[in-house]
This record gives structure tokens, C-alpha cells and sequence, in this order.
């Protein structure tokens, strides 16, 4: 089968400490692939260098057939990378509409549009286009934040901790909508999560991490198993 994105023995230091150990990962087509662990085991840091926020110091990182090496963010954006940060970081004083326009910027011209399939998938967006994004409760900021990612018309979609301080019906919203992106537009998701229900729903394959380092992986069935919990609980 072949792969979406996959990384291979990547280190990443930050000066002088290792955050991450000869991390692998494979995220094939039309999947959702979970990374989960307690806090500070690395698993932002994966995201932060599959991105290209952050240099890796060792191994290699490929997007399809591509190797990666050392591109920065706006061309990984530009081949299909699209990247919804933890904490959302959406522009409070833009409109809602004015942040999802921000994903214009690496498009042809003839892309400049929103497609109609993301105010469908979260029709609270439609409601408050012309509202201020500082305004959103932080679940509508959320969908706004995979919005405007999806409006670059990626292929790979990667999430870190979408579920971090969302109200129980919108992690439920956000849920059915990665499995939609999933099934009906063949996007390969890869996602950072501690929401282990969450997870369990939606995922078809996991990672777990500890101490930067792969523990184990497998199918998502594999959360209920003893040893995968060990490195799970805080």
C-alpha cells in the first residue's frame, strides 16, 4: 500500500535537548492516524517537524514520493500539507470570514474561493462570517482553525490536540467531520490527541509515544490493551 506522509528515524533537538528519538510513522492514504501520549513526550514536536516549524536533525520525512529535506512551512502548505495548530491560533480581530481567506495565500488564483463543502461541514461558521474570530466560543474557534486549513486544499491534514478545551457536542461535531473528510474526500488525517474516546471513534490506526520516542503501533482496537495504556495514564 503505498503512503501519504511518512516519517523515518527523525531526531529534533531544541539546543542541546532531544525531543524526539528515531521517531517512525506512517500515515496511509484515506486514514486517520492518531499520536497520543501524556504531555511533553514529543508528540507536537512530530507535528512541528512534518510542518517544518522545526529542523529535525536526523532522518528524513516524506510527503508521497517527495522527499521533504529542508522546505519550509509555505511550500509543505503549498504541496498539501494542511496544519491546524494546537491553541488554534486564529486572528482575533479578522472576521471569520477574513480568517478563512487567509488560506488564499499559497493558492492559484483560480482556488481563491471557499469551498461550500466547509460551511456545510460547520454551518456555525456560515451564521458569523461577517463576526470577528475573537468573538467564537473556543469549539467554534476550533472549527474555524480546520476552516481555514481545509480552504488550502490539502491532502494531508494534520491536527494537534483538537479536542484540547471543547465542549462535549462540539468534539462530537469535529469528530464527524474528520470522518467525513476521511470517507467522502479520501483526505489522509494524521492527529495529535490525549482524548483517548475520541480517538477510539475515529481512529484507524495509532502511535503511541513516551519520552520522544515510539512505543508502540498498531490498529486503534489496540487502546484497550494493558501495556498500551501503561503509557497513556498520567
Amino acid at each position: 500500500m503505498s503512503t501519504a506522509l511518512s516519517i523515518n528515524a527523525i531526531d529534533l533537538h531544541y539546543g542541546a535537548a532531544q525531543a524526539l528519538k528515531s521517531v517512525s510513522l506512517t500515515c496511509r492514504p484515506g486514514r486517520i492516524t492518531a499520536v497520543l501520549g501524556r504531555n511533553g513526550v514529543g508528540k507536537s514536536s512530530t507535528l512541528r517537524a512534518i510542518t517544518g516549524i522545526n529542523s529535525i536533525t536526523a532522518g528524513e520525512i516524506r510527503f508521497g514520493d517527495e522527499l521533504l529535506k529542508k522546505s519550509p512551512p509555505y511550500k509543505r502548505a503549498r504541496m498539501g500539507i494542511g496544519y491546524v495548530p494546537q491553541g488554534r491560533e486564529i486572528f482575533s480581530l479578522l472576521t471569520v470570514r477574513e480568517n478563512l481567506e487567509t488560506g488564499y495565500a499559497g493558492l492559484p488564483r483560480a482556488d481563491k474561493t471557499i469551498p461550500p463543502y466547509i460551511l456545510e461541514l460547520f454551518p456555525v461558521l456560515k451564521s458569523m462570517l461577517s463576526r470577528r474570530g475573537g468573538d467564537l466560543s473556543g469549539g467554534q474557534q476550533q472549527q474555524l482553525a480546520i476552516g481555514r486549513a481545509l480552504v488550502t486544499r490539502p491532502s494531508v491534514l494534520v491536527l494537534d490536540e483538537p479536542t484540547e478545551g471543547i465542549q462535549p457536542s462540539i468534539i462530537k461535531d469535529i469528530g464527524r467531520a474528520l470522518q467525513f473528510l476521511r470517507d467522502e474526500k479520501g483526505m489522509t488525517i494524521l492527529l495529535v490527541e490525549q482524548f483517548l474516546d475520541f480517538c477510539r471513534e475515529i481512529a484507524d490506526d495509532i502511535y503511541v509515544m513516551d519520552r520522544g520516542e515510539i512505543q508502540h503501533a498498531g490498529p486503534a482496537s489496540d487502546l484497550d490493551l494493558p501495556e498500551v495504556r501503561r503509557h497513556l495514564m498520567v
